[in-house]
């Protein structure tokens, strides 16, 4: 694997066609993500801080990178370990609080439903969950507490 891997979007306000930001109440908070080869990604404030609701937002998007990554993580250790997983299924619950007067992140629960294969390791499939954590790299990049509480379900 290369040491390094680099990721490019380029973002542009696209509420500025609503006007400018002559208040903190009237401006559009719509903006355009655009990745080189893929769909663009609308997002806006949280509708806590006047967005669209409508719309995906920096806090929902940070939150589901931590569960794709886990998601993805985990799903390679079972391949190679012989873990035939069937079904994923992941209810994320991201919490913000203010800490030292400052608005942040403070936990993350990653809630996987797996469902593997009848006659799987379900020990095993619960232990690479925690395998799965230490190497996702989303995971590894924030300052708060990713947790995960999985359950596994035996195919029946």
């Amino acid at each position: 694997m290369a040491e390094e891997h680099v990721f490019d979007c380029r973002l542009s306000w696209i509420g500025a066609e609503q006007g400018g930001t002559t208040s903190y109440e009237a401006y559009s908070r719509e903006y355009r993500v655009e990745f080189e080869g893929k769909a663009p990604l609308l997002g806006t404030a949280a509708a806590e801080f006047l967005g669209d609701a409508s719309l995906h937002n920096p806090e929902d998007l940070l939150v589901a990178a931590l569960a794709g990554c886990h998601c993805l993580s985990y799903l390679a250790l079972c391949a190679r370990s012989k873990v035939t997983v069937l079904a994923y299924e992941d209810r994320a619950h991201g919490v913000m609080r203010i800490v030292d007067r400052v608005l942040r992140f403070t936990d993350v629960l990653l809630k996987p439903r797996v469902t593997v294969a009848k006659g799987s390791n379900v020990d095993l499939a619960r232990r690479l969950h925690e395998k799965a954590h230490r190497e996702c790299f989303i995971a590894a990049s924030v300052s708060f507490p990713v947790r995960n509480e999985p359950t596994i379900v035996e195919e029946t």
